[in-house]
């Protein structure tokens, strides 16, 4: 336990450099983010990532299902997902602060082929249904994440053993709960593989109508089948998703895009403004104008203390 105390301090220590935004750090997929996040930048679709909190804590709701992690615990998403996310300060009142490992399915793919079959602790049976999940950090996974970010003070070093730490950083992933979702990505022929290829058709067309049998089609499965895995990896059925993604989206329109109610319904692909207010608001809380304004007035007063 004390040992991981100390790789706690120094990862706080490396990774104090963080904005309260999205902050690249110089080194290949990795980075960090720290302090208070405007809301609607929560409110995305995350791609594929290794993330883990190093102070306060982090919930993520996807579907209608909510996980909550903190500095012991870390957070594997396999696919595009879209989510809600809300950050808090340590009990203390220091700012939130996590680092994060987007995944790219060629360095999985090419570590699994390196290893012996039996190199991860996933058994048949045991790997998790959903295309997310929490399990509890190792002093392990910790060491290698502290070799990644003392990088950050050697640039000149990362070109040469950033992608050795990496491979460190999935294969310890790999060894734990989370190894069968990795497994999972590298894996062509998988269910999750071909739920993620319809993911992308979905998210490339968005503002279409959409039919499901069109995507278990190029799936290359059932409809029922498609239908079943899909809802099992991201916790939404194939209109749920859309559904996400347009409002999301639409959101995004309203804050950033100076767009007015009508034209964000129209634009992500609804036919009827009021169908679109009400089903914002079922997800937001609030109708669009309302919940826009109040995101405005957020972000800005974010910006002013900084």
């Amino acid at each position: 336990m004390y040992r991981m105390e100390e790789q706690l301090r120094e990862l706080r220590a490396l990774a104090s450099k963080a904005q309260n935004r999205l902050t690249e750090t110089g080194i290949p997929r990795v980075a960090m983010v720290q302090g208070k996040i405007p809301e609607h930048e929560l409110s995305a679709v995350y791609e594929p990532m290794v993330n883990l909190i190093l102070r306060g804590s982090k919930s993520i709701t996807v579907g209608e299902q909510t996980l909550h992690y903190d500095p012991a615990t870390y957070f594997v998403m396999s696919i595009d997902l879209p989510a809600v996310g809300t950050v808090r300060p340590a009990s203390t009142g220091e700012p939130y602060l996590a680092v994060a490992l987007t995944l790219e399915p060629g360095i999985l793919a090419a570590l699994l082929q390196d290893l012996p079959e039996a190199a991860g602790n996933d058994k048949p049976g045991e790997r998790p249904a959903a295309g997310f999940s929490v399990a509890k950090v190792t002093s392990e996974l910790m060491d290698a994440w502290v070799r990644m970010l003392r990088l950050t003070e050697r640039p000149s070093d990362i070109a040469a053993l950033a992608p050795a730490y990496e491979r460190e950083i999935l294969y310890r992933v790999l060894q734990g709960p989370h190894g069968g979702m990795l497994r999972d990505i590298a894996s062509p022929d998988s269910a999750m593989a071909r739920v993620s290829l319809a993911i992308q058709w979905i998210r490339r067309d968005f503002a279409l109508q959409l039919r499901v049998e069109d995507l278990a089609d190029k799936a290359a499965m059932s409809v029922s089948a498609f239908h079943r895995h899909f809802k099992a990896v991201t916790a939404l059925s194939p209109v749920q998703y859309q559904k996400r993604i347009r409002l999301l989206q639409a959101r995004k329109l309203l804050v950033t895009g100076g767009r007015n109610v009508t034209s964000a319904a129209l634009d992500v692909g609804y036919e009827s403004p009021s169908q679109f207010s009400r089903e914002y608001a079922r997800a937001f809380g609030l109708p669009p104008a309302r919940d826009s304004s109040r995101l405005l007035a957020s972000a800005k007063g974010l910006q002013s203390a900084h």
